[in-house]
């Protein structure tokens, strides 16, 4: 195929890849829980991403506050899998916090992010895979997914709203998200890559990505656990020694019938289970109360417990020795609350 006949097919490919773009989108100006219009542009909406757009995926845009022409678009993806991209932009990097202080007993109240990301790029903030968040399917069928086709998703995803928004096709583009999204972000960037490789439009201003304490490989991830507590000096050279050599250095789906390295592995949970896992160098605790000592989550108690009165609990400061996880319920609880009243 000469030169001419390859643009040409290109073109054809290009032209039937618009007629299935199908964008349904909406600029919001308000939000209940906040005072007065949105300080920024927020833009949500949905878009088909399979053959017949039956999965439709959610997200939520916000332009930079500083300099949209020039600054860097990032598509967010948070981990799970499965978790809405909305706790990314209330919990992490978005121009919203909830304000725990302030709000009242119908409906918790946000306040402005001073550290944003969109101070100085836009940011997609995207519901996947499909049957995350406000992503659905028309079909059964497709809630079928797996990682391939969850990054091949996204993919076409990031191609239909580029050529929706052309002003942001030359931008600065990065792939970022945290947790399990670590599977997924280099899948994505893989996809682009071989995209424009291909020649496919629009052509994509990759630059890269970021990962905040990523999922990378079930393996190396959680077999590393022992020889890491080992060099913090959470478990003893001896016991230390005693587990690799029993286990032979395979901790992750130990054979069962190891009873010496079973046994070693019960040890080491002994030595770390009053760990945060999250910070080391801190007790964990229980999220229903500031008892140190409470290191495990009651089920029972967490059903028993009247999620309004932990909502307007007297606001304060996390104690030190619980700074992670202290108003982990609480956080939860004021997403299910916010989401579940009149939002949408």
């Amino acid at each position: 195929m000469d030169a001419n006949s390859k643009a040409m097919y290109s073109g054809v490919l290009l032209v039937l890849f618009l007629q299935s773009v199908a964008m349904a989108e909406s600029i919001i100006k308000t939000l209940p829980g906040f005072p007065g219009d949105l300080p920024f542009k927020l833009e949500t909406g949905y878009v088909g991403v399979d053959d017949m757009d039956d999965v439709q995926l959610f997200y939520y845009f916000i332009e930079s506050e500083r300099n949209p022409r020039d600054d860097p678009l990032l598509l967010w993806l948070t981990g799970g899998p499965g978790c809405s991209a909305f706790s990314g932009l209330v919990y992490e990097v978005g121009p919203l916090l909830f304000d725990y202080v302030k709000s009242g007993e119908n409906l918790p109240t946000f306040k402005l992010n001073q550290y944003s990301w969109t101070k100085v790029a836009s940011m997609i903030f995207l519901d996947a895979p499909v049957g995350t968040g406000f992503s659905y399917s028309r079909t059964g069928e497709g809630y079928d997914m797996n990682d391939t086709l969850s990054s091949s998703q996204i993919y076409t995803f990031l191609r239909k709203w580029l050529i929706n928004h052309p002003k942001f096709q030359r931008n600065q583009l990065y792939i970022s998200g945290d947790s399990y999204s670590g599977i997924i972000i280099p899948m994505v960037v893989q996809e682009i890559s071989n995209g424009n490789d291909a020649g496919k439009e629009p052509k994509m201003n990759l630059q890269g990505y970021t990962i905040g304490n990523p999922v990378t490989d079930k393996f190396g991830d959680f077999n590393s656990r022992i020889p890491f507590a080992h060099r913090v000096g959470v478990l003893s050279d001896e016991l230390y020694e005693a587990t690799k050599i029993s286990c032979s250095g395979k901790y992750v789906d130990a054979d069962p019938n190891n009873a010496e390295c079973t046994n070693n592995l019960k040890l080491f949970t002994q030595c770390s289970e009053k760990l945060h896992i999250a910070q080391i160098l801190e007790p964990t605790c229980n999220a229903l109360s500031p008892n140190p000592k409470a290191s495990k989550l009651d089920q029972s108690s967490l059903q028993e417990i009247n999620s309004m009165d932990l909502l307007l609990s007297p606001p304060q400061e996390p104690e030190p020795w619980c700074r992670v996880v202290i108003c982990l319920l609480k956080i939860l609880l004021f997403i299910m609350v916010w989401t579940h009243g009149n939002v949408q």
